[in-house]
């Protein structure tokens, strides 16, 4: 063999084994980075984001969009130097995604669970703002369970065997002095429908002597009306926030955003507190590049956010009432507080 192509192809030989090593290797690391956006007064496939059924609602204008992070798991050696090339993609860790000893559908099972907590949330802290008044709400309905097709997450319960109950308090109170077995009589009343009474034989429950009656139950505002949010495929619990300014914009003459692009992201909790999330520098990347000129950031994000950004109108946030405050600022042409 020719010594010149025997040198050729031995120097080859490193360029293509790392050739597949790039190819074929992957790494313990995901990629997170700016994710898609969703316009909370828009629709998606046809459908309102926040759909409001059973009362007036009013017209809005401008944009309130939730963001999102995307992540990318396993990539190979040759992905992952890209993406982090490219400047827009932070690599971390896999565990600190995927902790050990959960599998990803486990993770992302969870993250479906904080989104729809996440839901509920924001449908009480609106309510709670527009002083709807609190009731017995339920929360959840185990099934199976004795409640199960009898009761519904979102119903309000006023009565037990005729008994008024206007607390959690009160309503354990009465289930407390019930055997399992016993047929209760549960008045309540239903989201869109008249009011009903449900007759319910109480279970057995290992961690109580008394009746189980299969229902998660919360002291929160009450409305008549339906607030559905029709999103799928987005997990955990930031997207809160918008989603309550959204329903506190529908529900008021206020027009929150005033034909603005406003965008933003923050936990929030049934009374209104506005939490911190994770890969806020990634979401205000998103809301930039979506045409937004203003980013709701929850206090606690207010260092990290500051330190990147040169173009966005950051606005600091505790509460959904400091939120929606700061919106009629700005649509005033004021100075709202800023991180």
């Amino acid at each position: 063999m020719n010594r010149r192509i025997l040198t050729l192809l031995v120097a080859l030989v490193p360029i293509v084994a790392f050739g597949v090593l790039l190819a074929v290797v992957t790494v313990p690391y995901v990629s997170l980075g700016p994710g898609p956006t969703f316009d909370t007064l828009g629709e998606v496939d046809g459908k309102q984001v926040v759909d409001i059924e059973g009362t007036e609602t009013h017209p809005t204008t401008g944009h309130l969009n939730m963001t999102t992070v995307s992540q990318r798991d396993g990539l190979t050696l040759g992905e992952a130097l890209t993406l982090w090339l490219s400047g827009r993609e932070q690599l971390v860790p896999r565990d600190l995604v995927y902790p050990p000893g959960k599998s990803r559908q486990e993770v992302d099972e969870d993250n479906t669970a904080d989104f729809k907590q996440s839901e509920a949330s924001a449908e009480y802290a609106a309510l709670g703002y527009l002083k709807y008044p609190k009731a017995v709400a339920v929360a959840d309905v185990s099934d199976p369970g004795p409640s199960a097709g009898k009761l519904q997450a979102g119903d309000a319960l006023d009565a037990v065997n005729g008994a008024r109950v206007a607390t959690v308090e009160q309503f354990t109170s009465l289930l407390k002095k019930t055997k399992p077995g016993q047929v209760v009589s549960i008045d309540y009343r239903r989201k869109n429908a008249p009011p009903g009474t449900a007759e319910i034989t109480l279970g057995h429950s290992k961690d109580r002597d008394y009746g189980f009656l299969g229902v998660k139950v919360m002291d929160a505002p009450w409305a008549p009306f339906a607030v559905d949010f029709n999103l799928a495929n987005i997990g955990g619990p930031s997207a809160g926030l918008m989603f309550s300014l959204a329903v506190v914009d529908k529900l008021t003459n206020g027009d929150l955003a005033a034909s603005k692009f406003i965008a933003g992201t923050g936990t929030i909790s049934a009374d209104g507190q506005v939490g911190p999330i994770g890969g806020i520098t990634h979401k205000m990347i998103a809301a930039q590049e979506a045409g937004a000129t203003v980013f709701l950031v929850p206090t606690d994000n207010c260092y990290e956010a500051r330190s990147d950004n040169d173009k966005l109108q950051l606005v600091k946030v505790d509460t959904l009432g400091q939120a929606v405050d700061a919106l009629h600022t700005i649509s005033t042409g004021g100075q709202p507080p800023t991180c």
